[in-house]
């Protein structure tokens, strides 16, 4: 299943990936920063949506309470909610 999701309070605009049965790939940011992101992108591809919970939920970016990362977790947990009610 794609999703795509906008995020709140941080400089991507849109973060969009697949989830099937749970795990995560072509994982895709618009705005943000840039090498940061893809990083984060390669880095938990292919990974179960609840170990990326796990390692990004709650990460903030200098004074904000959130981050890109923090924004793809709370992504995640939707998909992973998401295709859940659908199967």
């Amino acid at each position: 299943m794609h999703y795509v999701f906008k995020p709140k309070g941080v400089c991507a605009m849109q973060i969009d990936f697949d989830i099937n049965d749970g795990i995560v790939s072509n994982t895709v940011f618009t705005g943000g920063c840039n090498g940061n992101l893809k990083a984060v992108s390669k880095l938990t591809d292919g990974m179960p949506a609840e170990k990326i919970e796990s390692i990004l939920l709650g990460n903030t970016c200098g004074m904000r309470d959130t981050s890109c990362a923090d924004q793809f977790a709370k992504a995640v947990r939707e998909a992973y909610n998401a295709e859940k009610e659908l199967n």
